[in-house]
């Protein structure tokens, strides 16, 4: 069975061309469109700075139905005055005379500089040319993922088959993110960017429901510097093609396991390829008293600079990870606490406990480390993807405009 991708649900396609926005020569205009008026959700940035994309799709969204989405990187759009304002409505037009239906049925995107206006002459071209190599196949799919993406060094991508009763659907969708990562998601009141497609048939209210859900466990989930971008989106659009009706508690169950899935996957990619990354970091705190104060201190581990860069060093630097821990307004009690790294005890009750730092050193030389705090407070988990702090980190964001 072929390889599911972004444009294997039925009733979508997408090109992604090159129309010189970004010095390098990949693709920076990208277009996905449904065949027919979609029922959608997005969720976006909750930074009080937003970019003129942002405000032009709040309200084009309102409406709960799409025909589909574009988007350029290599320039954000934002705090770019009343212009920018103009030229996402403008790139709205573009798409939708491609489309075929009014632009408040299209949802602008853009990622890149901040403060520096659109090039509105490569942009027309490019979502004009783009709409002239529109297409499903999985090279369509990952030429608008390249058109997606700035720092990012891989493609991030997901995709499954999922049953209700005895039919199929599928859910895929692409992301970017690889700094100014630090995602914090709401519905409608470097970046990063998620884009989502499935043919199941579902109402409007119980997609914005899902999605804020799967939001909230992933992309909502995950920092490299906890930014939270000008940019941050999600969208999701449902062709309803499939003849999988999603009407009943059992079908959302489904659905929504499916959902979460797959905007994990993207989640944890964006992690593994933080800017300067060398490996992914899971932060989980169990048995905390609420999921609020789960969170909060698995966000607060995540993004401590000083536990980052001993993650990087391959250093078992317990104390840091207890430092973040007890700074947050969570209930936290570290003579309670046993916290683990790489499954080896190293505290325990208000005390170190006994181990090698040599072979937890070894261990957290891995792609991937896994850190573990229980608070022994209550039933509520958390789990928060980061990754380490290199020098190449500072390298990439000091030479990023210049």
């Amino acid at each position: 069975m072929p390889e599911l991708h972004l444009l294997s649900p039925k009733g979508f396609r997408a090109a992604g061309v090159y129309a010189g926005i970004k010095s390098k020569q990949t693709p920076d205009v990208g277009l996905l469109l449904a065949d027919s008026l979609a029922n959608s959700a997005a969720a976006f940035t909750t930074n009080q700075v937003v970019s003129a994309a942002i405000t032009v799709g709040r309200t084009h969204i309102k409406s709960g139905k799409l025909r589909g989405v574009v988007v350029n990187s290599g320039n954000a759009n934002a705090c770019t005055g009343k212009q920018g304002q103009e030229d996402a409505i403008r790139m709205c037009q573009l798409a939708a005379n491609i489309a075929a239906c009014t632009p408040n049925h299209i949802l602008p995107s853009s990622t890149g500089i901040i403060g520096h206006t659109l090039p509105m002459a490569k942009l027309e071209r490019g979502i004009i040319e783009a709409g002239q190599y529109l297409g499903n196949s999985a090279e369509h799919a990952s030429l608008f993922t390249d058109a997606i993406m700035t720092t990012d060094l891989k493609r991030k991508t997901a995709a499954t088959r999922f049953k209700v009763g005895k039919q199929s659907a599928i859910i895929a969708g692409v992301c970017k993110g690889s700094g100014m990562i630090g995602p914090r998601l709401a519905l409608p009141h470097a970046t990063m960017l998620a884009y989502l497609t499935t043919d199941v048939q579902i109402p409007i209210p119980m997609l914005r429901k899902l999605l804020q859900h799967a939001a909230d466990q992933s992309f909502n989930a995950v920092t490299v510097d906890d930014q939270t971008s000008t940019n941050d989106t999600a969208a999701l659009l449902a062709s309803g093609l499939s003849n999988v009706r999603i009407s009943t508690s059992a079908a959302a169950n489904s659905f929504a396991a499916a959902l979460n899935e797959v905007c994990q996957s993207l989640a944890y990619q964006i992690a593994a390829d933080g800017e300067g990354a060398t490996k992914v970091v899971v932060i989980t705190v169990d048995k905390a008293r609420s999921e609020s104060d789960a969170k909060r201190i698995a966000r607060s581990i995540a993004n401590s600079p000083l536990v980052k860069c001993a993650m990087n060093g391959n250093d078992p630097n317990w104390g840091r990870i207890l430092c973040a821990a007890g700074q947050t307004p969570a209930r936290f009690d570290s003579y309670k606490s046993v916290l683990t790294l790489q499954g080896t005890p190293v505290f325990r009750k208000g005390a170190p406990a006994p181990f090698d730092p040599t072979e937890v050193s070894k261990a957290l030389n891995a792609p991937e480390v896994k850190i573990v705090l229980t608070c022994n407070l209550g039933h509520a988990s958390a789990t928060c993807y980061t990754c380490d702090l290199s020098k190449a980190y500072v390298t990439i964001n000091a030479d990023y405009h210049t």
